[in-house]
């Protein structure tokens, strides 16, 4: 049996002339929570829906706990959990009737585990489904997911319409499926929301991978930023020329400096002045995002990186 929970080889997918997914080269470990990141538009969703076979390819492979994804499509079925982007459930079901439902159509489900689900995070099961705000449907929609504890839990942008506190408790429960070897595939715009918890990202651009790294690793890789404060001003090109600076603004016995790598050159030519007090600013996963996304202007006036209407 393969180690990965995700394996896909060339994935494509064309709708006529416009390029959804383009070539996807991706592999999931078991037991790790992996983020996949891009814009509405990037080709997330459409990547979800060829792995879920409920859209084929048009070119490419792809394998799920080492089973083929339309071959095998029932059997897959079986051992993952998936929330989609546009859920959608019955509306005159309660929230009760509709796990029950679920249930059945998993073959029985322990009801002590969805009350236990159902407390943490705080879904009131007893209206009825049509009644619930957007935030409750989704806890219902996470409930089904989890309640019979699937070896992948696919999960598209999740945490629509939850409250802070609700998240915090549903990041809780993704930690936990991971300590149990189980495996987390996590789709989200939210960058915020995969940095607190993924061990790796990957980002999605126009339908194509454009890198798969620890979350870590990337953020070493983002342009950072220290604030000095100086005793008296200095002069403007001070950091003109320093290793590793992109960009250094001086304004009298103020500068803001946006370097990558190593700090220590920036730090000797700030020494030479007299310094009252400094702040490094940490980098985060929004960082190294928005510089995959911010390119040059293409030849006919639009952004490279310009979102499609292709999910």
């Amino acid at each position: 049996m393969t180690d990965w929970a995700i394996d896909t080889q060339k994935l494509t997918k064309h709708y006529g002339d416009v390029v959804a997914v383009q070539d996807l080269d991706l592999q999931v470990t078991q037991g790790e929570i992996f983020g996949f990141l891009g814009p509405n538009g990037a080709g997330k969703t459409t990547t979800i829906r060829t792995l879920l076979d409920q859209i084929r390819p048009t070119s490419g492979a792809a394998t799920i706990l080492g089973r083929d994804v339309h071959r095998d499509a029932l059997e897959i079925r079986r051992l993952i959990g998936y929330v989609p982007g546009d859920l959608a459930l019955y509306p005159r079901l309660t929230g009760k009737e509709t796990l029950q439902y679920f249930a059945r159509l998993r073959g029985g489900v322990e009801q002590s585990y969805i009350d236990e689900l159902a407390e943490r995070l705080k879904a009131d099961l007893s209206r009825k489904v049509g009644d619930y705000s957007t935030g409750n449907r989704q806890k219902i929609g996470l409930i089904q997911a989890f309640m019979h504890s699937p070896a992948l839990l696919v999960l598209d942008e999740p945490t629509a319409g939850l409250d802070p506190l609700i998240q915090q408790e549903f990041h809780a429960m993704l930690e936990e499926v991971r300590d149990e070897g189980r495996t987390v595939f996590l789709s989200s715009h939210s960058l915020s929301q995969v940095e607190r918890v993924a061990d790796r990202v990957g980002i999605i651009r126009e339908g194509r991978l454009v890198v798969v790294e620890g979350v870590d690793d990337l953020k070493r890789k983002a342009i950072r930023r220290i604030d000095f404060e100086f005793a008296d001003p200095i002069p403007s090109g001070t950091f003109t020329g320093v290793a590793g600076v992109h960009e250094a603004s001086v304004e009298r016995r103020h500068a803001t400096v946006s370097f990558e790598g190593p700090v220590n050159d920036i730090l000797r030519a700030a020494m030479a002045h007299e310094v009252l007090n400094l702040n490094s600013r940490e980098s985060d996963l929004e960082e190294v995002f928005l510089t995959y996304y911010r390119d040059a202007v293409s030849p006919g006036g639009n952004q490279e990186g310009k979102v499609s209407d292709v999910h």
